[in-house]
């Protein structure tokens, strides 16, 4: 059908859209986030601060019947309840294979990961971690990690950064959905300020640091989905002021996270 008008308006900030949609009911809300004003940090408007994306399809929002688990199920040897021996095969009613205990009929089924995280604005610049664990050893990363049972993908978000950085945040708005489906994981990252400027490296981080926008090392980022975080805030950020981006990240198998030419990127909205 065809909805008209449909307004999504994020911390002051109204985009209004006509969409067609299928029928879905959906009640999306978010609670204590204040605006931030963005003035411009790149007084030079020639100066080139992105890498070029290989390819940037903006795509109508469906979803795809043929996406495929980026998990072995055949690797499910054994039920997660009971300990029996599992047979694989498709269930009555589905489509996919199936990790099936022969003991108590359960079925074990893979969903996707999700990982939260926090692009942190402060004077200009942006906060980046420097891994110290694998993968990506020894390359800049958001504070970002995978949601626990029990909290929101805001409150990860926070505590990945007080874990990652030692540092307090207030979140300022949602930024970012990304889907991977390769690699069965969606990301959320959110805009967020320090709330006192002090940042030190946790367990899992050898540096943080702030850099400005043309000072990102793009060339030395973790993964795929840092490079796309971080090129869309700076278009951004040159633009005016941030928006809310949804994608999909299509990676190519065997290829290092972070190169550019990895994947390709479905833009399916931004407002």
């Amino acid at each position: 059908m065809m909805v008209k008008g449909i307004q999504l308006q994020l911390c002051g900030f109204v985009s209004s859209q006509r969409w067609n949609l299928k029928p879905i009911a959906t009640s999306l809300s978010f609670s204590s986030l204040s605006p931030i004003s963005y003035p411009n940090p790149n007084p030079n408007p020639s100066l080139k601060l992105l890498p070029t994306l290989r390819t940037t399809r903006f795509a109508p929002f469906r979803a795809s019947s043929s996406l495929q688990s980026s998990g072995n199920v055949r690797s499910i040897k054994f039920c997660q309840w009971c300990g029996g021996s599992t047979k694989h095969d498709i269930p009555a009613g589905e489509e996919k294979l199936r990790a099936i205990c022969t003991l108590c009929g359960r079925i074990a089924y893979q969903n996707p990961k999700m990982v939260v995280g926090c692009l942190i604005e402060h004077d200009n610049k942006v906060l980046l971690c420097k891994r110290n664990i694998q993968p990506s050893h020894g390359l800049w990363t958001l504070p970002a990690g995978y949601l626990e049972i029990g909290e929101s993908a805001l409150e990860g978000a926070v505590r990945e950064t007080r874990e990652e950085a030692n540092a307090d945040v207030e979140v300022i708005s949602p930024f970012a959905q990304l889907d991977i489906p390769l690699i069965g994981q969606t990301y959320m990252i959110f805009l967020a300020k320090l709330k006192k400027p002090h940042f030190s490296p946790g367990p899992e981080s050898s540096e943080c640091q702030l850099f400005s926008l043309d000072d990102i090392p793009f060339n030395s980022l973790s993964f795929s989905s840092m490079v796309v975080t971080l090129s869309l805030y700076v278009e951004d950020i040159k633009a005016g002021k941030p928006k809310f981006h949804y994608g999909t990240i299509k990676k190519r198998p065997g290829t290092s996270p972070s190169d550019i030419r990895a994947y390709t990127l479905d833009h399916h909205m931004h407002t």
